[in-house]
This record gives structure tokens, sequence and C-alpha cells, in this order.
């Protein structure tokens, strides 16, 4: 094969903080990757040891937010093709070969979606949603960068496909560490909308959390998803609130 036509390396990039549990699996899943980074955010636990061990690059770097973390590790790279997957997200074989042939031939496409199933309290999450989740999880780092504090999307200078095979979704490990993303997402929300002056008002506080809840447990059906739809429903309501009240209280510098 000539140079010209050699398929080109994928580096595979994940932002870790505290994973210890889900590097070993994360690694053997992107074993076809031709590099593996890591940009950790100051783990308290065995994440960076065990990344070392199964041969990982690691570079530890202080939490600002996902945007920048992310964009670090893209400039970390070796290679152009990346696969940016998070460690609660598991690849099947049948995703990894279609990466392979993706990047083998990706045609006018500079990026792609990967559609994913949502797993939540053990029990796959149809409704809510969540049947319509899918990320940008494979790109090439020439055309693309992520933009926003959280929720963070890729921004790609080029047309976006999608992958046909889709990864399963394990965000959540317990409630308590679900809600503390939660609140994470919110505190970085917060910060967004204050730096764009945005100001809280009755409207905020009441109706935005109650939108939320009505549009994701009825008109999204999340009623169909049992007692776990109506759990992600309320909680993600209330994350909406505690946006809006972190943002009342920068304003008036109250931690």
């Amino acid at each position: 094969m000539s140079e010209n036509n050699a398929i080109p390396k994928i580096t595979a990039l994940a932002i870790t903080f505290n994973e210890e549990v889900n590097v070993k699996r994360y690694v053997e899943s992107l074993s076809f990757a031709d590099e593996i980074l890591f940009v950790d955010s100051i783990s308290s636990d065995a994440t960076i040891e065990i990344a070392k061990n199964c041969g990982v690059k690691v570079m530890e770097r202080k939490f600002t937010n996902f945007s920048e973390q992310r964009n670090y590790a893209i400039s970390q790279a070796k290679n152009d093709w990346i696969v940016f997957f998070d460690l609660d997200e598991i690849l099947t074989k049948e995703l990894e070969n279609e990466i392979q042939e993706t990047v083998a031939n990706p045609g006018e496409n500079v990026a792609f979606f990967v559609k994913r199933n949502f797993f939540f309290m053990g029990r796959h999450i149809h409704f809510g949603g969540w049947q319509s989740d899918k990320a940008v999880r494979l790109f090439n780092k020439k055309f693309c960068q992520y933009n926003g504090l959280v929720h963070e999307e890729v921004k790609a200078n080029g047309s976006i496909g999608i992958l046909k095979n889709k990864l399963n979704h394990y965000s959540y490990k317990n409630f308590d560490n679900y809600n503390d993303k939660l609140n994470l997402y919110s505190k970085l929300q917060a910060e967004n909308l204050y730096n764009k002056k945005r100001k809280p008002n009755a409207y905020h506080f009441i109706f935005r959390p109650l939108y939320r809840f009505l549009w994701q447990y009825f008109f999204r059906l999340g009623i169909l998803d049992g007692k776990e739809g109506f759990i992600l429903a309320y909680v993600h309501a209330f994350s909406v609130f505690k946006r809006y009240l972190q943002l009342w209280m920068l304003y008036r510098k109250i931690d």
C-alpha cells in the first residue's frame, strides 16, 4: 500500500476525573486507536496510575470548563482523526468496525454523530428526549473544535455525517454521583449566563423548571419509562432551578 493510500491513524481522547472503575474497559474498547490520551482533572483516585499502566498518555490539567479541557486534549493529539468518547460510554464491536471503515473513507464529512442508548438506574431509558440522543464522537481536528462551557458541542467547518451503530451510555453510577454532575452543569450554565449579563427573575425560578419537567415527562413521553422516567424529569427540572439560583447568588456575591 502506498503512503498516500495508507489508512489515517486515530487518536482516542478522553477527559477524566476519578474514573478508576472505567479505565481498563475504556482502553480495551479503544484498542484499535493508534494513540490514547487522557487529560485528567487532578483525580484523587487511581485513574492516572491505572491509565499509565494500560499504556495511556496522561496529562494533568486543572478543570476550567468542558470545552477548554476538550480543546486542550485535541491540541495534544498526534493524529488528525479523533475519537472523543466519555469513559461511561461503551462501544460495540460493530461501532468500532464502522469507525475504522469511516476514517478510511469519510467522503466529504469532517465529523460524525454517534447515536446513544442511555441507561439510568440499571434501565435502558427509551423516552424523555433520550430517544433521539446523539453526539459528535468522531471528527477531523483540522476542521473542528468544541464550544460551550457545558453540554459542549463540536463546531465543524464542514459537513457532519451520522454513524449507523449506537453506543451504550452508562452515565449513572449512583444517585449522588449523578446529582453532582447535574450540579456542576448548573454551575457552569449559571456562569455562562452571568458572563452574558442575564439576570434571573420569577419566570426563571418558577416556569422554566416547570416547563422542563412537563417537556421531559409528558411531551417527550418520559412517563412511559416508569419511575425512572419520573426521577429523571424531576432531577433535571430541579437542576434548571439550581442554575438560576446559582446565577442569583453570583450577582449577590454569595458562595
